[in-house]
C-alpha cells in the first residue's frame, strides 16, 4: 500500500512569491504617494472650510454647477468629484480585483478564503456595531454602511509616515483585504443606494459595456476609442439612477489580466500602470478636497461622541473593523488548520486590523448617499469618519511601533542580496547555483582575510626583530 503523501501545513500570511512581492511593492509605492496627497487634500479641505474668511469661497466652489443640462449632467463640483472622479478610482479597483482573481491570491480558493472572510467580517461587525449603537441610542439606521469601508491609500499614507518596514506579507494582506472590501462596498452602493431606475439609460449603459467588451476581445487598441466610449457608458450609468462608479468597476473587470505568450505585461497591468497615478494622484485627492471640508469646532467634536449616528460610525471604524478583521482572520486560521507564519505574531494581525479602520474615501461617499437630503447629518457623519479614521490611525501607529524593531529585521532579511544578482537571497535558498555563488564569494573573502593576516604577521615579525624591541609609544624603547 502506498503511504499517504505528506503535505506541508499551510501558512497564514506566509512569504509572498517573488513576482507577487514585486507587484505588491510597485502598487503600494503608487498608493503611498497617493495617500500622502490624500492626507494633504483632506488637511487643505479642513483649513479651507474652517477659516471664516475662506469658508464662503469653499462653499461657492463646491456648489458651483457646470455641465450639459440636456444630458442630465449639470452637476456641482463636489458632485462631479464624487460621481465622476471616483469612477476612475473604482476602475482601478476593478482591474485590481480582476488581477487578484486570475493571477493573485484570490485565484486559489484556499488562499482566497483568508482575505475574503476577513473582509466580510471587517464589514459585517462595523455595521453591527453601528446598528446596535443606534438601536440603543434611538438614532437613524440609515448610516449602517458608513463604517464598513477601508481606505487603502489613507492607510498606506499612515504607513509611509510611521515607517516602511512592515513585512511584505502584511502589506499584501492589507492590499488584498482592501480590494475585496472595495468589491463589497461597490455592491452595497449598487444594492442599497439605488433609487428609481431609468431602464432606457441602464439598457444603453449595458449595450456600451458589451461594445467595450467586444472591442477588448477583438484586440482593438487606442485610447481614442476607449476613452470616449467609457465617458458615454459613465453618463448613461449616471442617468440610469445607479451610482456612476459602478460603470468604472465594470469596465475594470473586463480587462484581461493574464499574460499571453510573448507579452511582458497583460493589457490590464498596462492600463492599471497608466491610470493608477491619475487615480491616486488626482481623482481621489480632489474628491477628498471637496468632501472632507466639514466645519469642526469643540462643540461639533463633542457631538461626534454624543449622537448615536456619529458615535456608531466612530465605534464601527475603530472597534468594529479591528475586531471583525482580526476575528475573521483568526477563525479562518483556526478552522482551516492553518498556522500563522513563524515570522509574525497575532499582535501583528491585530495592528493591521486596526489600520484597516481608516475609512475615508468610500466611507465619505457612502455617508453622502446614506444621509442624502439631510445636510447637517451628512456633515456630522463626515466629521465622524474623520474622527474615527484618526483614532484608528493613532491606535495602529502605537501597535506597529511596538513591533517596529522586529519588522525592521524581517524587512532587512527580505531585501538582503549578498550575491548581487538582483534577487533577494531569501528567495534563492533552494537554488544550488545561489549557494555556489555564495561559496565563491566567501572563498574570495577568506582569501583576502588570509592575505591580510599574512601581511600583519610579517609586520609583527619585522617589529620583533628590531634591536631593543621598539614599541609604539612615540617610538621610544618599550
Amino acid at each position: 500500500m502506498r503511504a499517504p503523501r505528506a503535505t506541508a501545513p499551510r501558512k497564514v500570511l506566509g512569504r509572498l512569491s517573488l513576482p507577487e512581492r514585486t507587484f505588491v511593492a510597485d502598487a503600494l509605492r503608487t498608493e503611498t504617494v497617493g495617500g500622502v496627497l490624500l492626507l494633504l487634500a483632506a488637511i487643505a479641505a479642513l483649513i479651507w472650510a474652517n477659516i471664516p474668511a475662506l469658508h464662503d469661497s469653499y462653499e461657492s466652489v463646491s456648489h458651483f454647477h457646470f455641465g450639459p443640462r440636456a444630458l442630465g449632467l449639470h452637476l456641482s463640483v463636489a458632485h462631479w468629484a464624487a460621481d465622476g472622479l471616483l469612477a476612475v478610482f473604482f476602475f482601478v479597483a476593478g482591474i485590481e480585483l480582476k488581477r487578484e482573481l486570475v493571477a493573485g491570491d484570490l485565484r486559489e480558493p484556499r488562499a482566497a478564503a483568508l482575505p475574503v472572510v476577513a473582509a466580510l467580517c471587517g464589514m459585517a461587525v462595523p455595521a453591527l456595531v453601528y446598528t446596535l449603537t443606534n438601536i440603543t441610542g434611538g438614532g437613524s439606521l440609515q448610516g449602517w454602511a458608513v463604517p464598513t469601508a477601508t481606505d487603502i491609500a489613507f492607510a498606506l499614507a499612515v504607513l509611509a509616515v510611521i515607517g516602511t518596514s512592515l513585512p511584505s506579507a502584511l502589506r499584501a494582506f492589507l492590499l488584498t483585504l482592501a480590494v475585496v472590501d472595495d468589491l463589497f462596498a461597490i455592491l452595497i452602493i449598487a444594492v442599497f443606494f439605488t433609487g428609481s431606475i431609468d431602464f432606457a439609460a441602464l439598457g444603453g449603459a449595458v449595450v456600451g459595456l458589451v461594445v467595450f467588451w467586444l472591442l477588448l476581445r477583438k484586440g482593438v487598441c487606442g485610447w481614442y476609442v476607449y476613452v470616449p466610449l467609457a465617458l458615454v457608458i459613465w453618463a448613461l450609468m449616471y442617468n440610469s439612477g445607479i451610482h456612476a462608479t459602478i460603470a468604472g468597476v465594470a469596465m475594470g473587470l473586463m480587462l484581461r489580466c493574464h499574460r499571453q505568450e510573448g507579452e511582458r505585461h497583460s493589457p490590464g497591468e498596462h492600463v492599471e500602470h497608466l491610470v493608477r497615478p491619475l487615480s491616486a494622484g488626482l481623482a481621489v485627492p480632489l474628491f477628498a478636497l471637496f468632501s472632507a471640508g466639514v466645519v469642526v469646532s469643540g462643540g461639533a467634536l463633542g457631538d461626534v461622541f454624543t449622537k448615536p449616528e456619529t458615535l456608531g460610525v466612530v465605534l464601527g471604524l475603530v472597534v468594529g473593523k479591528t475586531i471583525g478583521i482580526f476575528g475573521g482572520t483568526w477563525l479562518t486560521a483556526r478552522f482551516t488548520r492553518a498556522s500563522l507564519s513563524e515570522d509574525l505574531a497575532w499582535a501583528d494581525v491585530f495592528a493591521v486590523a486596526a489600520l484597516a479602520g481608516i475609512g475615508f474615501t468610500v466611507s465619505l461617499l457612502i455617508g453622502e448617499l446614506a444621509f442624502a437630503g439631510d445636510a447637517v447629518l451628512t456633515d456630522e457623519a463626515k466629521a465622524a469618519v474623520l474622527t474615527g479614521s484618526l483614532l484608528a490611525a493613532t491606535l495602529a501607529t502605537v501597535l506597529l511601533k511596538v513591533r517596529n524593531a522586529k519588522y525592521r529585521r524581517l524587512c532587512e532579511a527580505e531585501e538582503r542580496d549578498e550575491d548581487l544578482d538582483g534577487i533577494p537571497d531569501i528567495y534563492e535558498q533552494d537554488d544550488p547555483a545561489y549557494h555556489l555563488r555564495m561559496a565563491a564569494i566567501h572563498e574570495s573573502k577568506a582569501a583576502e582575510h588570509r592575505r591580510i593576516a599574512e601581511e600583519k604577521a610579517a609586520e609583527r615579525r619585522a617589529l620583533a626583530e628590531v634591536p631593543g624591541g621598539a614599541g609604539e609609544d612615540n617610538g621610544r624603547p618599550a
